[in-house]
């Protein structure tokens, strides 16, 4: 059978996706930085669906991660069909005070590991004739965002590089998917359980199990894109044709001003 790899397995949308893909009887290459809760969601997958798992704990911020990965999976012999760029980071914070080695880790993790992935993956699957690309962008890709523009931005560039990797792959039986949710309901954002509840109920908020299973859907089928959530849909829609001064004079309000010069 067929490897599915997917980077942030051990936690939030990764684990999701893993489980996702391993009810459809893939086998699982589990990657991220975290050995213990890694190897624990590999014991998942294999009790839950006899799939195969392979975990491979690795820093995948570190510069030389996707060719480390590629070569270890070309070492082991995975055939690997689906590619599932999901591993990511979200920090709160202006650029004024985000630290040059934060942004060094979020746009190495977001942006250059996910491009070499992609390059090495790609090219092995467009010899082959077949293969599935999925990456995780956001919708702040679409919007202007302060205190996450470097998050933004490196979603920004994940939008672009998807739409454009999908023309260059497509006519090679490879098929890339961007996904662009949301808030998601991940220890990304440190809510209670009430305030988790209530965002979910009013669907500002999606379940990380929600997104993994539209996203898996979307790309078994071939789409180019997915913004999974009527509330996402609608923010990205009227952000996208409101002038870009009526955000600046929202964010000149005193609470809310004040609130971006504390972070």
């Amino acid at each position: 059978m067929s490897y599915a790899l997917i980077t942030g397995a051990s936690s939030g949308m990764g684990r999701c996706y893993a489980h996702e893909l391993a009810k459809r009887g893939y086998d699982i290459i589990a990657v991220s930085n975290r050995e213990q809760e890694l190897q624990s969601v590999g014991e998942e997958l294999k009790t839950q669906y006899g799939v195969a798992v392979a975990t491979i704990t690795m820093d995948l911020a570190d510069k030389d991660a996707a060719k480390e990965l590629y070569d270890n999976c070309t070492t082991e012999g995975y055939d690997i069909e689906i590619l599932i760029c999901n591993a990511g980071m979200l920090l709160f914070s202006t650029l004024a005070n985000t630290s040059p080695e934060r942004l060094h880790t979020i746009i190495d993790l977001h942006c250059t590991t996910t491009t070499l992935l992609c390059r090495y993956l790609g090219e092995a699957m467009k010899r082959r004739g077949r293969g599935r690309i999925l990456i995780m962008s956001s919708s702040t890709a679409w919007l202007p965002y302060p205190t996450v523009s470097h998050y933004s931005a490196t979603k920004a560039y994940l939008k672009s590089f998807a739409f454009s990797l999908w023309y260059e792959l497509h006519r090679y039986g490879v098929s890339v998917t961007a996904v662009f949710p949301g808030a998601v309901d991940t220890p990304f954002y440190k809510l209670s359980d009430k305030a988790r509840r209530l965002f979910r109920c009013l669907g500002i908020m999606l379940s990380a199990e929600q997104v993994a299973r539209r996203g898996v859907r979307a790309m078994m089928r071939g789409e180019r894109r997915l913004t999974p959530g009527l509330f996402t849909k609608l923010v990205v829609g009227i952000c996208a044709i409101l002038p870009a001064r009526v955000l600046d004079i929202v964010l000149r309000i005193g609470p809310i001003r004040r609130l971006l010069e504390r972070v």
